[in-house]
């Protein structure tokens, strides 16, 4: 594994700084609850990674500011109806918009979230050496607000975002997007992320040094491979 220090450090967000609590299925259903709809959060969290998984990339093009928001809201819409359709609820809704409108700001807010344990000493720790830190992430813009109220914002000195650069990992241009922001050749850099496509192939076929981060698995590691960020130093 190669130790010299980077230029730059790139993370992903969600599943690599940031994680769910509980189950996004047990989310969902405790808000469908408090409009008169009872489904499994099993059930839920089974629908939503299928339509997730189906989903076009939350990515929209050079669209101003104000416009991505209202897309943004629209895609995750789309999502949510297409989970509680697979999930056999959508007609059981009397006011669909009201529960996707609680859901989506409940999401934006650091109630369902967590940091994993070793993220702050880690952040600290490069951030101590004078490395440049930042996201490349298929997010959304809520991800500022979500960074803010996690207190994250400040070890970061850029976030690339798919909905505002109009690509989604593993896609190269949110991968260049980010590089130019730190003036930074892709070898110069270091990304890592939870997703072996969108986050190691993706960062790995531009040219920077990708690490693939496999969570509760420490053991029959190869190259390139670490069970949490404390294996990078």
């Amino acid at each position: 594994m190669n130790k010299s220090l980077p230029k730059v450090i790139f993370f992903d967000a969600v599943g690599t700084l940031v994680g769910v609590k509980g189950s996004v299925g047990e989310i969902y259903a405790a808000i469908a609850l408090n409009y008169g709809v009872e489904v499994a959060p099993q059930e839920i969290d089974r629908a939503f990674y299928q339509s997730f998984g189906t989903a076009e990339p939350l990515a929209f093009g050079n669209s101003e500011h104000p416009t991505i928001i209202q897309q943004e809201f629209n895609w995750w819409k789309k999502i949510s109806i297409a989970t509680f359709k697979e999930a056999k609820a959508i007609d059981d809704f009397t006011d669909f918009d009201a529960f996707f409108k609680e859901l989506y700001v409940y999401f934006a807010t650091e109630k369902p979230w967590f940091i994993y344990p070793e993220v702050i000493d880690v952040l600290e720790n490069w951030q101590q050496k004078q490395i440049p830190l930042g996201i490349i992430s298929n997010f959304d813009t809520r991800i500022y607000k979500l960074l803010k109220l996690l207190n994250l914002e400040n070890y970061f000195s850029s976030i690339t975002i798919s909905s505002e650069v109009g690509a989604a990992k593993p896609e190269p241009k949110i991968f260049t997007t980010a590089l130019a922001k730190h003036s930074c050749q892709p070898e110069q850099a270091w990304y890592i992320g939870d997703s072996f496509i969108e986050d190691y192939q993706g960062a790995k076929q531009i040219g920077i040094q990708a690490f693939w981060l496999k969570r509760d698995q420490t053991s029959n590691l190869s190259k390139n491979q670490v069970p949490n960020l404390n294996s990078l130093g």
